[in-house]
C-alpha cells in the first residue's frame, strides 16, 4: 500500500489517529465507534488509517500500549531503595505532570462505563508485560508466588483506574504521599523484583519506622 499523504503538519497521522480514539471512548461506548469517526475526527483520510491499522482493534491496542508505556513505573530497587523517597518521586512525577495527569484520565476510560472486555483485557496484558520488563523477569518462567502477585498488582491498577475520575477530584495529594502506602507498594514491588527483601525490611525497622509516620522524621531506636 502507497504511504499516505500527510493531511497535516501539526500531528503525525498515527498520533492523531490515537487521539481520536481516546477522545471518542470519552464520548461513546467502544463498539459504537466506527473507523469512519475516527478518520473523521483525526482529519485524516481512510488511506492513512489502514496504512498504520488493519482496523479498530489494532488502534485500540496502540493506543493503549503507548499509554501504558509512557507512564512511569518505578524502577528496579536498589541497595539504598527507600519507600518514601521513591513513592513521593513516582507520585509526583505521575500527578503533577498535566501529561501524565492526560495519560492517567485515558487509562480510566478503559476501567469506566464505554469500555468493553477486550480493551480491559489489552489494559491488563500490557500492564503485565511492562511490570515484567521493568522488574527483569522472564515471562515465560514465573513462579507462582510472582505471577499471582503482578495479577494482583494489575487488578489493583484497574481498581484505581475504574474509581480514577472521583478519585483525581477528592483525594487530597498528602492521603496518596502517605508512608503506609509507600511500603506496601514498594514491598511489593521488591518481592516481584526478587530482590533482598530481608535486608529490606531489616533497614526500614532498624531506622525506626512507624507506620504513619514518615522516615525522614523518626527517630532511630536508641542504642542500650
Amino acid at each position: 500500500m502507497p504511504r499516505p499523504r500527510r493531511d497535516s503538519e501539526i500531528l503525525p497521522a498515527k498520533e492523531r489517529l490515537e487521539n481520536a480514539f481516546w477522545e471518542l471512548l470519552a464520548e461513546r461506548n467502544y463498539h459504537k465507534i466506527t473507523v469512519t469517526d475516527i478518520v473523521r475526527v483525526a482529519d485524516v483520510n481512510r488511506n492513512s488509517f489502514y496504512y498504520h491499522f488493519s482496523g479498530l482493534p489494532e488502534l485500540a491496542d496502540s493506543a493503549i500500549l503507548h499509554a501504558v508505556e509512557n507512564t512511569p513505573i518505578p524502577s528496579r530497587p536498589g541497595a539504598n531503595f527507600n519507600p518514601d523517597d521513591e513513592w513521593r518521586k513516582h507520585i509526583t512525577a505521575l500527578l503533577r505532570d498535566p501529561d501524565q495527569r492526560q495519560r492517567l484520565d485515558r487509562l480510566a476510560l478503559l476501567a469506566g462505563p464505554h469500555s468493553s472486555p477486550e480493551l480491559i483485557e489489552s489494559l491488563r496484558d500490557f500492564g503485565r508485560l511492562t511490570m515484567i520488563s521493568v522488574l527483569g523477569l522472564d515471562a515465560e518462567h514465573l513462579d507462582l508466588k510472582t505471577d499471582l502477585m503482578l495479577d494482583f498488582t494489575v487488578g489493583g491498577m484497574l481498581a484505581v483506574l475504574q474509581r480514577w475520575p472521583k478519585l483525581h477530584e477528592q483525594l487530597p495529594i498528602d492521603t496518596v504521599f502517605n508512608e503506609d502506602l509507600a511500603v506496601l507498594a514498594a514491598g511489593m514491588f521488591m518481592s516481584m523484583s526478587r530482590s533482598n527483601m530481608l535486608d529490606y525490611w531489616r533497614r526500614i525497622f532498624s531506622e525506626g519506622f512507624v507506620p504513619g509516620i514518615a522516615i525522614s522524621q523518626q527517630q532511630p531506636p536508641s542504642a542500650k
